[in-house]
């Protein structure tokens, strides 16, 4: 167990991380940020800030003997490179993060769990794509393997015709057939060091362009009624990984029951309603699990809420925002409102 007063170690500098940081003060812990940008979110409500490429040795190891416990805020943090960290525990286990990192390999890996993904077929040339399309038809979506995130790194395919036209990039790419879906949703799990396994309810999910618009729980039924088949594999996701800490699994709501989308190593976007909505949220849950501390409970202490994420120039209405008493404002202290950038989000709570 680590105690209050040690230091968390953060492998990445965005809004995930300062919110962690935040939990982890109101704990009584110390965090020191490692981030390669110049300017990093986190690091300003943090104790300490590295900054420095992920793959440089010697400040990784620098880093690793200021801290008790490293975790990461992103699945992009390379892997190899954290062996420099030595002995110091990092959670949730890299092994978390080379599943998540490669789209073949987290599709792979649910499958053989019992999961069920959209059909997919990993792509390596235009005579790959061309036999996928073939195998599994279109409508479908080409994405990178690695990396990409909030619709980037992927391109819609309506017939073979598009395909026919597309220059494919040099790297490793899958294709994924469309699921006809009636919703989607998220399932984020918190597991301790112990094996203890906690839920959030589940949130309906709406994305625009490609990036998550609005969480809202509670879901429809459409979406409660398969919730306990998704968070099945979602344990089993857990345990096979001997993971600590806060897991995300997203899911498309079907008549044949959840189709896995994707999986996220860390807290999520579609849990940032549990700051105000619930008795303990995602953010010191996390905390709690890789200091090998007691969950504290995931109930929705409301009615239910709402997230709404604040895209771009949205979070220049902020004064508008906060003329209404009821909203909860998150700003991420991000110095460029660009286009599809998460600039922060607002919460508003129903009650019963």
């Amino acid at each position: 167990m680590i105690a209050p007063g040690e230091t968390i170690g953060i492998l990445g500098g965005g809004q995930l991380g300062r919110m962690i940081a935040m939990a982890a003060a109101r704990l009584g812990y110390r965090c020191h940020i490692y981030a390669p940008e110049e300017h990093s979110v986190a690091a300003e409500v943090s104790a300490a800030h590295t900054r420095a490429d992920y793959d440089y040795a010697a400040g990784l190891s620098a880093f690793a003997a200021d801290c008790a416990v490293v975790t990461y805020e992103f699945e992009n943090v390379p892997v190899a490179p954290l062996a420099a960290l030595g002995d110091v525990p990092v959670y949730p286990h890299p092994r978390a993060l080379e599943t998540a990192q490669d789209r073949l390999a987290e599709k792979t890996f649910v499958t053989e769990l019992g999961g069920t993904p959209a059909p997919f077929a990993p792509v390596d040339s235009k005579a790959d794509l061309m036999h996928a399309i073939e195998t599994i038809g279109t409508p479908g979506i080409l994405k990178t393997r690695r990396d990409g995130y909030d619709g980037k790194g992927q391109w819609r395919i309506m017939s073979p015709t598009d395909a026919e036209a597309l220059e494919l990039p040099d790297t490793a790419l899958i294709y994924e057939g469309f699921v006809d879906f009636a919703a989607e949703f998220s399932v984020i799990a918190c597991r301790g060091a112990d094996g203890d396994i906690r839920y959030f309810d589940s949130a309906h999910n709406e994305h625009e362009n490609g990036i998550l618009a609005l969480s809202t729980v509670p879901a429809p039924a459409v979406i409660t009624e398969q919730v306990p088949a998704a968070r099945e594999l979602a344990a089993k996701v857990a345990e096979a990984l001997d993971y600590v800490g806060v897991l995300t699994l997203e899911f498309f709501a079907t008549a044949n029951g959840p189709v896995f989308n994707e999986m996220a190593p860390r807290v999520h976007n579609s849990g940032h309603w549990t700051i105000e909505g619930a008795v303990t949220c995602q953010f010191e849950n996390h905390v709690r699990a890789i200091c090998g501390l007691p969950l504290g409970s995931t109930e929705t202490v409301t009615g239910g809420a709402r997230m709404r994420n604040l895209i771009g120039d949205e979070a220049h209405d902020w004064a508008q925002i906060l003329a209404d008493p009821a909203n909860h404002l998150h700003l991420y202290g991000k110095a460029a409102a660009r286009p599809g950038r998460k600039m922060g989000h607002v919460t508003w709570l129903t009650f019963d």
